[in-house]
């Protein structure tokens, strides 16, 4: 998608701090972090939200949960975090390209 954020980061037109990429997925910090640990595991493939996956994205979603697990049993604190996803802007999806917040540690905003 030409405009959108997350596929801009996928093609290296805008920078962003990756802590692990694939073929299937890649996954930054968060720019404006929530807590002390606040990652963004976003698909490369270009799916507007999880309300749109497919069968044949069964993998896909498959391994992004894996990769949340192992991300966040190396990042956070007690192995305590908080996985989202949002679907629609009225549940706060500002960005519609399928990804996963992986939020733990001290929040750093009330």
């Amino acid at each position: 998608m030409n405009d959108c954020i997350f596929c801009k980061i996928i093609a290296r037109e805008i920078p962003a701090e990756v802590i692990f990429e694939n073929d299937l997925m890649i996954v930054i910090k968060d720019i404006n972090p929530q807590a002390e640990v606040h990652f963004l595991v976003i698909s490369k493939k270009h799916i507007p939200s999880l309300a749109d996956i497919q069968e044949c994205d069964r993998n896909l979603l498959a391994s992004m949960l894996l990769q949340i697990s192992t991300i966040a049993r190396d990042y956070c604190p007690m192995n305590e975090y908080h996985v989202e996803t949002n679907i629609g802007s009225s549940w706060g999806q500002t960005v519609k390209h399928l990804h996963f917040h992986i939020v733990g540690g001290k929040r750093l905003h009330k």
